[in-house]
């Protein structure tokens, strides 16, 4: 599986992005996609994830209610769509992905910077 995200920028606080996924060389059919972030200094954290076969996301609490991953099937890409972007979020961004019986991530992106301004 090879996965290239995109989507990056600089954004003032308050503002929104939305990152995009693109995947290739197999059918993402029952495996779990996943966004990540790693801000300097700071170790790697999950934003959230979203099952390819059914739809079902998880976030932590630091971004449920603003960040909403989204999927599209047809063109086996996942979706970051962040709302009310804060300083904290600013961070290098990652997808990735498993199958779905699988608690590693094996397959990641290479990365796209987000960073927000106050």
């Amino acid at each position: 599986v090879q996965l290239q995200a995109s989507g990056g920028g600089l954004v003032q606080a308050g503002g929104s992005l939305r990152l995009s996924c693109a995947s290739s060389g197999r059918s993402l059919t029952n495996y779990v996609m996943g966004w990540f972030r790693q801000a300097p200094g700071k170790e790697r954290e999950s934003v959230g994830t979203i099952s390819w076969n059914w739809g079902t996301t998880f976030y932590p609490g630091s971004v449920k209610g603003r960040f909403t991953i989204s999927r599209d099937n047809v063109k086996n890409t996942v979706y970051l769509q962040m709302n009310d972007l804060k300083s904290e979020d600013t961070a290098v961004y990652y997808c990735a992905t498993r199958p779905g019986g699988s608690a590693e991530f094996r397959y990641w992106g290479q990365g796209t910077q987000v960073t927000v301004s106050s």
